[in-house]
């Protein structure tokens, strides 16, 4: 199951001495390693419509085009909505 995962897009949208966006990355790096998704990591800071939309309420991940956590990242629910996204891409 985890090849299909490949295809699936994971976004974190944070800016760098954020101490909540480094903990999402500590959860979502093993289940990176594990599923073999694509984790993009956006600087908000380098984008005015970004900052402008999130400010310091961050991290928010996207899984697949859709908003899927803010602030903390429940590692189980991760996992599923990252399956669910890849059977959809099937």
């Amino acid at each position: 199951m985890s090849g299909s995962a490949r295809q699936v897009r994971v976004e974190i949208f944070g800016r760098a001495g954020c101490g909540l966006c480094d903990e999402a990355k500590a959860v979502i790096a093993p289940l990176r390693d594990e599923l073999g998704f694509e984790l993009v990591e956006v600087d908000i800071a380098q984008d005015a419509a970004l900052e402008q939309a999130y400010g310091w309420d961050i991290p928010v991940i996207h899984v697949a085009g859709q908003r899927a956590f803010q602030h903390r990242v429940d590692p189980a629910a991760l996992r599923g909505q990252v399956l669910r996204a890849a059977e959809e891409l099937r």
